[in-house]
């Protein structure tokens, strides 16, 4: 099974993040920006939490509360689960799925290195699988 930073060195290592005193609408913004559903937010180089579209949609939108006028901080998610560049694939599946999460920062020590999705998980798995039926349809055919 592959691992996480092996996940990293095929899709990049790039870590978009905002400040928590930030106004949501600016996070908004930046994922639109970058094309990402979630951002580190970190107060200088310590990550401090998470923010997501989701947490948008909750957090904001289903509150009655102006983007304009509310802070990362109010609505980010600070108690989240992380993982290590040698964690495999099925225990990231674990935790997204223990967390009910989508988006797991990556740590080397203390230094966030990556942000892993759903989606580049389920990229993973797909690769993986299609590898094992290749194999196997070539074990098959010289057999």
């Amino acid at each position: 099974m592959r691992t996480v930073q092996q996940i990293l060195d095929y899709k990049g290592h790039d870590v978009w993040h905002i400040d928590p005193d930030a106004m949501v609408l600016d996070a908004i913004g930046e994922m639109k920006t970058r094309d990402v559903g979630a951002l580190a937010v970190t107060e200088g180089a310590k990550l401090v939490g998470l923010i997501s579209e989701r947490d948008y949609a909750r957090g904001v939108a289903l509150e009655g509360r102006s983007s304009r006028d509310t802070r990362v901080r109010d609505v980010m998610q600070s108690e989240l689960p992380t993982v290590s560049p040698t964690t495999d694939v099925e225990t990231c599946m674990a935790l997204m799925t223990r967390y009910r999460t989508r988006h797991l920062p990556v740590l080397r020590g203390d230094e966030m290195v990556g942000l892993l999705s759903i989606g580049d998980l389920v990229a993973a798995i797909i690769a993986d699988q299609q590898s094992t039926i290749e194999h196997l349809e070539q074990y098959i055919a010289t057999g």
